[in-house]
């Protein structure tokens, strides 16, 4: 066998990659499917696009995925665009994807429909919308430096409310930097927290040139505003995420700036006058009442003889002190009568008196009690000794000293003939000693 004519494995496929990365016509391919085993990963993105008779792999990396406007879903029909290669490890050919398209429905629109949906089940199209101020100091203004938004709601503002103060925070209205930029700058602003109106927008273009304004950063970041914001972006026919986030939309930048400046300042200062003209006549008429009062009562007998006022008052502050003289005379005569009374009870309740007849009790108490003691001391004597006499009568070393011993073999007492054995040697226990005896002959009875 000649085994020069066999490939590896490994050989077999690295021809057939060359052959498919060098073919022309699978270095672009147009194709259009059915999205299958699509689950949204973290980075680089692995599913299969199908139709009714075949199934091929497809990758598309991160870099390519981030340029996609909306996001793809199980059973979804797309139209992607890439180039045919083979994956060497597994042996199987896949598209690697370099865009991607819904079939039959612009990305753009599908991506603003799926986040406006997205925005709206998490209630952040129905946030309470904050009141625009009658009387704004400060207008903060995102948009284009270049624009003609800022130079139409420079003019409306000064031509409606010349003391307000427009700022502008520059950003850019176009192009894949735009939402994040202007995301920070409605940060900016509203960290600056001096502002009480603030304007975002641009003028009119393609669902395109309008995009930023529908990206989730932006709508998340006018939600988070503390400052009411108003929404002027394209035409009145374009409607943006942008619009449904914030809390007043307007068709065009100066319709922004007259929502800002709802009260222009000639009708401020028209009103003012209005009302200084009749605060005044309502002051004069008030002074004029108040003058007649003060003569209507300068003509009182008050005024005219005040010691009338206090004569009453005068006669009742006699009668109060004669009646406080007499009370404070019985309230002393009272309390004298109680003191008399008190020092002859002491006298018969004199403390010296009950002292010597306590201590009288307290000295015959103790004779008792030494007496007492005696007596109980001498009976106990008694009692003891004799418990004693008892106890030495029933001692064993009392029997003992009679001639009784006892017997014990192997330090255990000897109680039965029978328990002994002939040659056994045994001690006999005296009241004054100890014997050691050998057993001879046993006799039972």
């Amino acid at each position: 066998m000649d085994r020069s004519q066999y490939l590896t494995v490994s050989e077999l496929t690295k021809y057939l990659k060359m052959k498919f990365d060098r073919d022309p016509y699978l270095q672009t391919v147009y194709l259009t499917g059915e999205l299958s085993n699509f689950r949204l990963r973290q980075r680089h993105q692995y599913f299969s696009i199908k139709d009714d008779n075949a199934v091929i792999d497809a990758v598309m990396f991160e870099r390519q995925f981030r340029t996609v406007k909306f996001t793809p879903e199980q059973g979804m029909k797309v139209c992607v665009v890439g180039h045919v290669s083979l994956y060497e490890k597994s042996g199987r050919y896949q598209i690697y994807i370099d865009r991607m398209e819904p079939d039959g429905l612009g990305s753009l629109y599908l991506a603003f429909e799926q986040l406006k949906k997205k925005l709206s089940a998490e209630g952040l199209f129905n946030q309470p919308k904050k009141p625009l101020p009658m009387f704004p100091k400060r207008i903060a203004v995102v948009t284009s430096i270049d624009g003609a938004v800022i130079r139409d709601i420079n003019t409306t503002v000064r031509r409606r409310y010349p003391i307000a103060q427009v700022v502008l925070y520059p950003t850019v209205v176009q192009g894949d930097k735009a939402a994040a930029d202007i995301a920070r700058q409605i940060n900016r602003a509203n960290e600056r927290g001096n502002f009480d109106t603030m304007i975002i927008g641009r003028g009119g273009g393609s669902m395109e040139d309008l995009w930023p304004f529908n990206e989730e950063v932006v709508a998340r970041a006018i939600a988070a505003s503390k400052i009411p914001v108003i929404s002027s972006v394209g035409h009145e026919t374009d409607t943006t995420i942008a619009d449904l986030t914030a809390d007043q939309r307007a068709a065009t930048p100066t319709a922004a700036a007259e929502l800002a400046t709802p009260v222009k300042l000639n009708d401020v200062l028209m009103t003012l006058k209005d009302d200084q003209n009749r605060l005044l006549n309502t002051m004069r008429t008030k002074i004029n009442f108040d003058r007649q009062q003060l003569q209507k009562q300068m003509q009182s007998y008050i005024f005219q003889q005040p010691t009338r006022l206090y004569e009453n008052y005068a006669q009742k502050v006699d009668q109060l002190t004669s009646q406080l003289g007499q009370t404070a005379k019985g309230t002393l005569q009272n309390a004298t009568t109680m003191v008399d009374r008190l020092r002859s009870q002491l006298a018969v309740n004199s403390p010296l008196y009950r002292i010597q007849q306590e201590k009288q009790l307290v000295n015959q108490l103790n004779k008792q009690l030494v007496s007492n003691a005696t007596s109980y001391q001498k009976e106990k004597a008694q009692t003891v000794a004799s418990l004693i006499k008892q106890l030495d009568s029933l001692s064993p070393l009392k029997i003992m000293s009679r001639g009784y011993t006892y017997v014990t073999s192997d330090d255990k007492v000897v109680n039965h003939a029978k328990q002994l054995t002939a040659g056994q040697t045994i001690q006999l226990h005296f009241d004054d000693g100890e014997a050691q005896a050998e057993i001879k002959k046993i006799k039972e009875h």
